[in-house]
């Protein structure tokens, strides 16, 4: 019992004492309790869960990722609770990678509809939020309106244009390169993808654009340059943009430096829209859209570690639209929150 007490209470032992013990282990090679049987007895891992839907490396390359999980661990810090990245790869053993996480609860990075992981995650019976969707049957979502958020940033973007362009997020798990155009179909299966177009669309129907009439040049990754290269293939081509609605300051920057190599000048030639206000929003002068993807961090880890749920009208996930120098002055966000100057 003493020798249990100096790992397990050791504030029940005399310090002397609890340095003989401690020798001895030393001198047996013990290194003390295992931590997994020690979380058995106790019920609790002692660390909260978070799957990406991305490679590894994506937690720490993608900024906004960054950011949403420097929220999630701020919670996980003041728990007492480490954070365990889980990463998918589309293989089937993702689905046993989740099953076998030791962790009290899942955080779920915004994936597909039809993601295997989402059922893996509600059979756990652990305490688990979807950040961004989809939605699932005793699966909160957390984050904000992306519909709406789109069309705000979609009338500044949008603004006296004739040939506008969404540069967009992929549509599936393919993750296939495409220019298209018209409503998101069934093959559509991200929803943030989804959401975004439709507002987009929402926004582009208001200047009496047809649907047809507004592409979207679907990337395969989020990431500055696949905006910049396809933004580039644009410029060059036939129809050339006029506007450019991207779903991320990542694309955003890259079609940025794809107008500037082809002789555009923004806005006078080509209006240029982001999302998320990233650090490098502010020094490239570009409209973006804000939303503070850390807040919803700290909320996603408070109900995976099992606090109370926010009901969906307390205190919701906002978003602002800022309006710098890469937009029309004159064009409005209409029913948006919009801070000029950022």
């Amino acid at each position: 019992m003493t020798a249990s007490y100096v790992y397990s209470r050791p504030g029940r032992v005399a310090p002397g004492t609890a340095a003989k013990v401690r020798a001895a282990a030393d001198r047996l090679g013990y290194p003390g309790p295992h931590p997994g049987a020690r979380s058995l007895r106790r019920g609790r891992a002692g660390s909260l869960g978070v799957i990406l839907g991305e490679r590894l490396t994506y937690a720490f390359d993608d900024p906004q990722a960054a950011r949403f999980l420097t929220g999630v661990a701020e919670i996980c810090a003041a728990e007492g609770v480490g954070l365990t990245l889980v990463p998918t790869t589309g293989a089937a053993s993702d689905v046993q990678r989740v099953a076998e996480a030791v962790v009290d609860g899942f955080v779920v990075w915004t994936t597909s509809d039809d993601d295997p992981v989402l059922d893996a995650v509600a059979a756990s019976g652990l305490p688990a939020v979807v950040h961004a969707g989809p939605a699932r049957p005793g699966l909160p979502v957390v984050g904000i309106d992306d519909r709406a958020a789109a069309a705000a940033i979609g009338r500044l973007a949008f603004a006296g244009a004739a040939r506008p362009v969404v540069l967009g997020f992929p549509v599936n798990r393919g993750r296939a390169r495409a220019l298209v155009t018209g409503l998101p179909g069934p093959a559509v299966t991200y929803p943030v993808t989804r959401h975004r177009w439709d507002g987009f669309l929402d926004a582009w129907r208001e200047t009496g654009g047809a649907p047809a009439g507004l592409r979207v040049a679907v990337c395969p990754a989020n990431a500055t340059a696949h905006g910049e290269a396809f933004a580039d293939d644009l410029f060059r081509g036939d129809d050339p943009p006029d506007s450019i609605a991207a779903m991320s300051d990542e694309l955003a920057l890259g079609a940025l430096r794809a107008a500037a190599a082809n002789g555009r000048g923004v806005p006078g030639d080509v209006a240029i829209t982001g999302w998320d206000d990233s650090d490098a929003a502010a020094p490239a002068g570009l409209t973006t859209l804000r939303q503070s993807l850390r807040d919803q961090g700290k909320r996603c880890a408070r109900i995976a570690l099992g606090h109370p749920r926010p009901a969906p009208t307390q205190d919701p996930p906002t978003w602002q639209v800022i309006q710098r120098m890469s937009t029309l002055p004159g064009a409005t966000a209409g029913g948006g929150s919009l801070v000029a100057g950022g």
